[in-house]
């Protein structure tokens, strides 16, 4: 795209135009430029990008905002930017945040390995950690964190809820003229509590759009299995649930090697966490505690504001676990352990069992 190009005054990501627009000023952070990966993230705080990485990639650094301190003011709000919007003229604009910052500090998941599970479109697990740690095989690592001094853990699966809404918009019920109602998804969490733990021994592999972590592979692709003339819809729905967990326990175990460290207390978030029978899934396949966090859905709005507060000097660290309180722990099931815990066997196993099929079949993904 040239001409796009040869318009562009500065690349910048999407939060930090926003900041531009309330606050008439071109800035960015280590954070918010992350995955430009111009930055050098072994250092926390930068506030210069890398030459090395800048020279490698081709990238013009008078291109590119300039970097301020993670937690910054950017500038006030501007007078008619707060007219046309309502609200009072001059309030304090800070920096912004990637999803995955404001969902761990929304979470109330502050403290080191203090973990949580975000089971929103994607899905991943996150914590905060002293150290820099990184695994490429794995397709994650510790990078800055918007509190200082600290890293947080970064890992994704594309199709958290995403698998859900799959099975509900494309299974259950597509719009092909064959199905009938719109079946919400609170429909669907009544019919997969009525199936046993295990669905009847299906299984699914929710590589939607293949996998990223913890293992890497484009050409991946979703899978039932053990489907038999009997399976109903209500095992599939299920299987869907246990798979999405399956995965997550796959993500955690892997995040607790690189971290060297247990994660503890695991918080639920994301639009998945509304769900009590996702949230006792997620808790029978990963055999922890779930602690949910009070509206899981908006744990990011909250993230956002907890930081406003930390960055205009109204919240200290020690106050944003508070912030997060917990509406509900869900406790895995003992008699669920067996049956789950042989299963994830055959889960992490499935990689290998379908990568051939898988990449003959998707040669020119």
């Amino acid at each position: 795209m040239p001409d796009v190009d040869a318009r562009t005054a500065v690349f910048m990501e999407p939060v930090d135009y926003l900041n531009l627009r309330f606050t008439g000023r071109v800035a960015a952070t280590q954070v918010t430029m992350l995955l430009s990966w111009l930055t050098d993230n072994r250092r926390l705080d930068a506030t210069t990008y890398d030459p090395l990485l800048l020279r490698m990639s081709g990238t013009d650094p008078d291109r590119l905002p300039p970097l301020l301190p993670v937690r910054s003011v950017v500038g006030g709000v501007l007078d008619d930017v707060a007219d046309e919007l309502g609200i009072p003229r001059g309030i304090p604009v800070v920096t912004g945040l990637p999803d995955l910052h404001t969902a761990t500090l929304g979470s109330g998941a502050v403290g080191d390995h203090h973990g949580h599970l975000s089971i929103s479109t994607s899905a991943w697990v996150g914590c905060h950690s002293p150290t820099k740690r990184t695994s490429l095989a794995n397709q994650m690592a510790t990078v800055p964190a918007a509190l200082p001094g600290r890293y947080v853990l970064a890992n994704n699966h594309d199709c958290g809820g995403a698998s859900l809404e799959w099975l509900r918009d494309q299974v259950v019920a597509p719009d092909d003229g064959l199905g009938r109602g719109e079946p919400t998804l609170q429909d669907l969490d009544r019919v997969a509590g009525s199936v046993p733990v295990g669905a009847r021994g299906v299984m699914f592999a929710p590589w939607l759009k293949g996998e990223r972590s913890p293992v890497s592979d484009t050409r991946m692709r979703a899978s039932f299995l053990n489907v038999g003339i009997d399976t109903g819809r209500p095992e599939m729905v299920r299987a869907v649930l246990e798979g999405v967990a399956h995965q997550l326990r796959w993500i955690l175990e892997t995040s607790e090697q690189l971290v060297r460290h247990p994660l503890r207390d695991l918080r639920a978030i994301g639009g998945g966490a509304q769900s009590d029978v996702w949230c006792q899934v997620h808790a029978d396949v990963i055999g922890r505690p779930i602690h949910r966090v009070e509206q899981p859905l908006v744990a990011h709005v909250r993230g956002a504001a907890l930081f406003a507060g930390l960055v205009t000097g109204r919240l200290d660290v020690a106050d944003l676990s508070s912030r997060a309180r917990v509406d509900r722990v869900f406790r895995p099931d003992p008699d669920a352990a067996e049956v789950l815990d042989a299963r994830h066997g055959e889960f992490v196993q499935l990689h290998k069992a379908l990568r051939g099929v898988s990449h003959r079949l998707n040669r020119r993904r």
